[in-house]
């Protein structure tokens, strides 16, 4: 009899199915994949591991003895809010297209602001007819802070395509062509020196709240800020303050502290915030459920659990 994986999910009801589907058709070969609801208390009890995407606790705490949870996504903060410190351990989805996905988002959205788009949005607002000088992306500096996989190959396709790239990170990396900061104390030339900032870090103890009214001071005269991390990385007031008094030119946002963000958050009015919902690199399920079926194959076969978060780091 094949082992029944539980699916854990919290996402509206097109997703669910979506997922379930080919989460079902990845694994049909040595698993059954049922939704949480659907468990018998015997299936409940004998799960060993289950597929989750952001869900209401109470439901992985009804999975008593789980040894580990894969995540359809790569952020896991409220796993590792929610999830006791001594239960099941954490994996992160960790798709090789999601970093694809990602850095042809951070290319699109740096254009947008390398080609002074917000500006020409505004003027057609006002009926204006007039054309601003433009540098070449060589003559651009991107900040991109955080170099894990998703901005790592975001910083080497922004380099790529002709951008002066500058990366930062925790700990100091190498990425060819690109010159690397590390720690604290490197975040500041990096502000100092950015046109653009990207924000691409894990959302840590250490990040929460990285970039206030300090760090925007750093920055350079109408630098611009793309966020698609996570939102408490930012001050949010901080920021707008910065952009109010044209310390920064443009923030384009796609995380908030709060999601979907309220109707009432002054940020969807602001004329120097582009607001996104949270769209920069969705999951693609086809790929991600042959590298979650992948996973679950090992651990049922093998008895190996993939790399996880580490709760220390957190992440």
């Amino acid at each position: 009899m094949k082992p029944v994986i539980p699916f854990v999910p919290e996402a509206n009801s097109h997703e669910k199915d979506v997922w379930q589907r080919d989460l079902a058709n990845a694994l049909e070969a040595f698993a059954v994949v049922k939704h949480v609801s659907d468990l018998t208390d015997r299936e409940r009890s004998g799960a060993k591991v289950a597929i989750v995407a952001n869900p209401d606790p109470a439901d992985v705490a009804a999975l008593p003895n789980l040894v580990w949870v894969q995540s359809l996504w790569a952020g896991v903060e409220r796993l590792m809010t929610e999830l006791p410190p001594d239960g099941p351990r954490i994996v992160r989805l960790a798709d090789p297209q999601m970093a694809e996905t990602m850095s042809e988002a951070v290319l699109a959205w740096t254009l947008y602001l390398h080609r002074d788009m917000p500006r020409y949005r505004m003027q057609q607002r006002q009926a204006v007819w007039q054309e601003h000088f433009l540098k070449t992306p060589a003559e651009r500096t991107v900040g991109v802070l955080g170099l894990g996989k998703l901005g790592s190959a975001s910083a080497q396709r922004l380099s790529a395509n002709g951008f002066t790239v500058l990366g930062w990170s925790r700990s100091e990396k190498d990425l060819a062509g690109i010159k690397c900061f590390g720690g604290p104390q490197g975040l500041i030339p990096v502000l100092e020196q950015s046109d653009i900032l990207v924000v691409l870090t894990p959302l840590t103890a250490e990040t929460r709240g990285m970039l206030g009214a300090a760090e925007f001071e750093y920055c350079k005269k109408n630098a611009a800020l793309i966020n698609f991390a996570r939102g408490p990385i930012i001050d949010v007031d901080a920021l707008r303050a910065a952009l109010d008094r044209d310390q920064l030119s443009h923030a384009v946002l796609d995380v908030f502290d709060e999601e979907p963000l309220p109707p009432e958050s002054p940020l969807w009015q602001h004329d120097k915030i582009t607001v996104l919902p949270h769209i920069s690199a969705p999951t693609i399920t086809s790929t991600a459920s042959k590298i979650v079926a992948d996973h679950i194959r090992q651990f049922l076969t093998e008895g190996t659990i993939p790399d996880h978060v580490d709760r220390n780091r957190g992440y």
